[in-house]
């Protein structure tokens, strides 16, 4: 679990109840059972709550975060567009359109983008999702005039808790997602790819985090994620060195999973379906549950993610999908 969430499970965990001191000196074993039994069901609770409940958010007022003032703010800076496609086979196609710009996000982007993850969080048939740019260029991360209209700390730290926001209740889709990069993603365009369980790269594409050249750090959770894909120490040297990783590189040490062999806009798409329906394969809600829990095991504590994956069994076993499979299975064995 990230440094936010145990923070948010720390703050939001109720404090024990005051006992009488001399109850407390009369049997301190049963004392300190009860206090660690409230500690851990309200721990548990919190965090399988920020796992489990859809849309629930890492930041909300509490910590100091209003996100209708941010919506107002990013209205302003209009551009582009966040489009979804939804096909007949359960894969979602999520596209960054702002071509004249290198599919920059603009506020406008930045509140679609909240907005499309909301409809794929409703979306019961999807299974598989496959985030891109138009043409043939993924991301180059925010437009230059959002970033000089919200040039506060105090603007920065609520864009940063927006798109923190937003992009977790991304990673947490039950869809199998990989991002497909053609041309460059830069910035936060890198930082996008990571929210992805994949990446598949076209030859000539190429990823780079240049946030040090700007004079910050990743915002969006960009370097959290980067670290849980590649490590620290590999980390530290992506981001010291803003390097440029081509296709090859990034495959080298493991931020890509595949390079694809067309360039072409077109048939690398079709190229990243085809790579992507080998792990969707099946009925949908086996898909969801199987990213449910590699997510849960992912964020969450051994304990926490065993109970989920309880949990999410009960939902399966002896299901159509389950009462199918067994059947074929003893069709076959006849």
């Amino acid at each position: 679990m990230d440094g936010a969430s145990a923070a948010l499970s720390e703050k939001e965990s109720p404090l024990l109840p005051s006992q009488p001191e001399h109850q407390n000196e009369e049997n301190p074993a049963t004392s300190q059972e009860m206090a660690a039994s409230v500690l851990k069901t309200s721990s548990l609770s919190v965090r399988k709550k920020l796992l489990q409940q859809t849309g629930f958010p890492l930041y909300s007022t509490s910590h100091g975060f209003h996100e209708e003032d941010v919506k107002k703010k990013l209205q302003q800076f209009t551009g582009g567009s966040v489009d979804l496609r939804k096909e007949d086979c359960g894969i979602g196609i999520l596209t960054f359109n702002n071509p004249s710009k290198k599919n920059a996000f603009s506020g406008v982007m930045m509140l679609q983008l909240l907005e499309r993850v909301i409809e794929l969080e409703n979306w019961k048939e999807g299974k598989g999702l496959i985030v891109c740019g138009a043409k043939n260029t993924f991301c180059s991360g925010s437009d230059l005039n959002a970033v000089k209209g919200l040039g506060t700390s105090q603007d920065g730290v609520q864009l940063c808790m927006f798109m923190q926001n937003t992009l977790t209740r991304f990673m947490r889709l039950p869809l199998i997602s990989v991002a497909l990069i053609q041309g460059r993603a830069m910035g936060g365009g890198a930082e996008l790819t990571t929210a992805c369980d994949f990446r598949v790269m076209t030859p000539s594409s190429e990823i780079r985090f240049v946030h040090k050249e700007m004079g910050i750090i990743p915002s969006w959770g960009g370097a959290a994620r980067l670290i849980e894909i590649i490590g620290s120490r590999q980390t530290l040297k992506v981001l010291g060195g803003a390097l440029k990783l081509d296709s090859t590189v990034a495959l080298k040490i493991g931020i890509a999973d595949e390079i694809l062999q067309s360039s072409d806009e077109d048939q690398s798409l079709e190229e990243a379906q085809r790579w992507l329906q080998q792990f969707i394969s099946g009925p949908p809600e086996v898909i969801r549950a199987l990213k449910t829990v590699v997510s849960s095991g992912k964020e969450l504590a051994l304990e926490e993610a065993l109970e989920t994956e309880r949990d999410v069994l009960s939902t399966l076993w002896g299901g159509p999908a389950n009462l199918e499979a067994i059947a074929r299975k003893m069709k076959f064995n006849k």
